[in-house]
């Protein structure tokens, strides 16, 4: 470190050397002086268990469509001294530090009148020091959040039809308390004639603004708003405990027109819901559901509400997408698993305190387990649907080579490894939906030995009603640890559960194998197939160009090859990405000729020959594989009780 008078040294001898080369004729001019010189700021206080004095006013402008800009403007009560205002760093559902502060611009702070400068700290961007002058009680704050056209790097939250209000990317707030000791009062001024979807009282609407109720900066952060020109308001709990809205926002008026069997399948995600958790961990509850091909894919949960998009025409297709029917299942459940029971490592004091993954296998494998289980429950899936999806899951995993030397368990760190980031090996480096889809079967694996070992008088569904319900009503967040988990399922069913979850979460090295026992247990066991049903076609979008179990590799848009699988005979020969198939044999190529030629090499010896192209180079390759097409299935064991089937089946109570 250079101290101050050594660095004013430095500096001088500079400003000499530079005189010393500039033309005579300016060589007597006076230099300016340095204006400021880094100076020490003081630590970033931690977060207090203590109210913060007064509330903060908030007003957010959602009407430059234009620009695709966001405008805050805040009134803080401050008291004369230092003050620290910190934007939100560690985002709740994104499990990691991604606060989009680079996004942040023209930010101003004024106080009795006049101008307050602001430093930014110089360790953490997210924080911003200021010496409030006596004599000032409130400081004004006016800043932009500058929201992206597209999808490269930020997600988009504007467009012409409706906007994505986050409140956390929108606000400052003060640093040295607990965020739940820290009261807003919001409002939001609209484009003209929009209406909106929240999970926050409206105290009023005067014109085209509206002002709620305050509230903790918990449960602000906690309660986004979908807001547009169409816009649609369904009651999916008629006459309910609570009230339960399906809020809808689309690119066009058609776009929203919700049919009455559809309404029928929400209605009865809801029941479905309450019967497994047997308590609502909310006084409310809004799902905001935006139909647009512009804002991209979103699945974000909130304990009140969720984020979440579908295509345009979602209601009126014959068969919209199972992943985009799976969706809001998965969303609710984390209102009760993951918002009300909350792991402990996630129970931070604010948002600038960084977030631990270590139990992401429970809030969010066994809330992928509860949605998959609730969709077909709820009918917004059938139960062939519901196999044929947990065949994929089950034959990703099958082939799953990094295991070998990533275990589950550090897969949880993957979003403080770099948010949700790409690599051209995913295969071998795992990632983010291994403690999703993995930890599903995990659960799996889990619920059938209890029902086995009961004789099915106990299931999951009882670790779900007891330890995930709690108070009808209470939302608060109860956050629990891996061995309050344990005690938890052995309340349920004694079992060794700490080895049983430990060997499957820490399974790592080349004779680690993917947790399907479960599939077995409920009656059912993966194997291939080369030929798939209508169902599985469609289930299965890019079947066509699925190679993964055979060559493995997939062919996408003009016969480029992707997701070349680590250690497979593509691997092998050298290939990854940015190579184009070319030919196969002697044939111009296509997904179409390359699955004839693969189930023609089928038991015999003649070798599979591809011609690939990468830039002006081209390759002759000869793959010496004879197994045919292989697509996961899962079909039953004779005999046995099928499990799946009592899963899937609707609860009755």
């Amino acid at each position: 470190m250079i101290r101050t008078a050594a660095l004013a040294l430095l500096l001088a001898s500079a400003a000499g050397a530079a005189l010393a080369q500039v033309p005579a004729s300016q060589a007597n001019a006076p230099l300016p002086a340095p204006t400021s010189l880094p100076r020490a700021l003081p630590p970033i206080p931690a977060p207090q268990d203590r109210d913060y004095p007064g509330t903060i006013g908030i007003r957010v402008d959602l009407t430059d469509l234009d620009h695709k800009v966001i405008r805050t403007r805040q009134t803080i009560p401050v008291a004369a001294g230092h003050l620290v205002l910190q934007y939100p760093k560690f985002i709740p559902g994104n499990h990691a530090d991604t606060g989009p502060i680079q996004l942040i611009s023209g930010l101003t702070v004024t106080g009795a009148g006049q101008r307050i400068e602001w430093v930014r700290d110089t360790v953490d961007p997210h924080a911003f020091h200021l010496d409030i002058p006596a004599g000032v009680s409130n400081i004004e704050v006016a800043f932009e959040w500058l929201t992206q056209p597209d999808n490269a790097v930020w997600r988009v939250v504007m467009t012409p039809e409706m906007v994505n209000l986050q409140w956390e990317k929108a606000l400052l707030y003060p640093a040295g308390y607990n965020h739940d000791r820290i009261t807003f009062a919001p409002s939001v001024v609209l484009p003209t004639g929009w209406q909106y979807g929240v999970a926050l009282d409206e105290t009023s609407r005067e014109g085209d603004v509206a002002t709620f109720a305050p509230i903790s900066l918990e449960h602000l952060a906690d309660s986004p708003m979908f807001a547009g020109r169409h816009y649609r308001r369904v009651d999916i709990d008629p006459g309910g405990r609570s009230p339960i809205h399906l809020n809808l926002v689309g690119d066009t008026a058609a776009s929203i027109n919700i049919t009455p069997e559809w309404t029928a399948k929400y209605e009865a995600l809801v029941d479905q819901a309450d019967r497994l958790f047997g308590t609502r961990q909310f006084d409310r509850y809004e799902f905001l559901l935006a139909l647009t091909s512009q804002m991209g894919g979103i699945g974000l949960e909130h304990h009140r509400s969720s984020e979440n998009t579908a295509a345009p025409n979602y209601f009126s297709s014959a068969n919209p997408a199972y992943g985009a029917r799976g969706l809001l299942p998965h969303e609710y459940v984390h209102s009760w698993n993951g918002k009300y029971r909350r792991p402990s490592d996630e129970y931070v004091a604010n948002l600038n305190v960084p977030t631990q993954n270590t139990l992401m296998w429970v809030y969010e494998g066994q809330t992928e387990y509860w949605g998959d289980v609730l969709t077909p429950r709820s009918g917004l899936g059938t139960f062939e649907e519901a196999v044929i999806n947990l065949a994929e899951v089950a034959g990703f995993y099958d082939n799953q080579p990094g295991r070998q030397w990533r275990a589950l368990q550090d897969t949880t760190n993957h979003n403080l490894l770099g948010y949700r980031t790409t690599n051209p090996w995913s295969s071998w480096m795992r990632g983010t939906g291994d403690y999703y889809r993995e930890a599903l079967l995990v659960w799996l694996d889990a619920d059938t030995l209890i029902r086995s070992e009961t004789n099915e008088r106990k299931s999951l569904d009882d670790f779900a009603r007891t330890f995930l319900g709690g108070e009808d009503g209470v939302w608060e967040a109860k956050p629990y640890t891996f061995d309050d988990v344990v005690q938890a399922l052995n309340a349920v069913h004694p079992h060794d559960w700490a080895t049983f979850l430990r060997t499957r979460l820490d399974a790592v090295g080349p004779d680690a194998r993917a947790p399907l026992d479960g599939i077995e247990r409920a009656g059912w066991r993966l194997t291939y197939v080369d030929e798939l049903t209508p169902v599985e076609k469609r289930m299965m979008g890019g079947w066509g160009g699925d190679f993964q179990y055979s060559l493995g590799f997939s062919l996408g848009a003009g016969n480029r090859i992707g997701g070349v699988r680590w250690g497979s005979p593509a691997f092998e020969q050298g290939l990854g990405h940015g190579w184009e198939l070319v030919a196969v044999g002697d044939r111009v190529a296509s997904a179409e000729v390359l699955r004839s030629a693969v189930t023609a090499a089928k038991g015999g010896s003649q070798p599979i020959v591809l011609i690939v192209r990468r830039g002006d180079e081209f390759r002759t390759l000869s793959f010496d594989y004879h197994d045919g097409l292989r697509y996961p299935r899962l079909v039953r064991i004779e005999g046995t009780r099928d499990r799946l089937a009592d899963i899937f089946a609707p609860r009755r109570r």
